[in-house]
């Protein structure tokens, strides 16, 4: 099977899912970066799709309720392959 995801094409997703978040409860991205401790350009940069850092993204998700959802999936895939390489 061919998959063409790329990482370009994660990072805009996930920056086009932040910014869906933030316009459903109504946040600029200042009010955003504000709530986090991080600029309004990191929040931007991250929305744009441009090298979050691991830490600006965990943050975001932590805001928006979805970091447990996140850690969940990453605990069962480690639990499911075990005994395989991740790599």
């Amino acid at each position: 099977m061919f998959d063409n995801t790329t990482i370009q094409t994660v990072k805009n997703r996930t920056g086009a899912l932040v910014r869906l978040l933030r316009d459903r409860e109504q946040l600029t991205q200042e009010q955003l970066a504000e709530q986090l401790g991080l600029s309004r350009l990191t929040i931007q940069n991250l929305e744009a799709g441009k090298n979050p850092t691991m830490d600006t993204l965990l943050k975001v998700l932590q805001y928006f309720d979805l970091l447990p959802g996140f850690d969940r999936y990453i605990e069962s895939e480690c639990n499911r392959n075990n005994s395989q390489s991740l790599y």
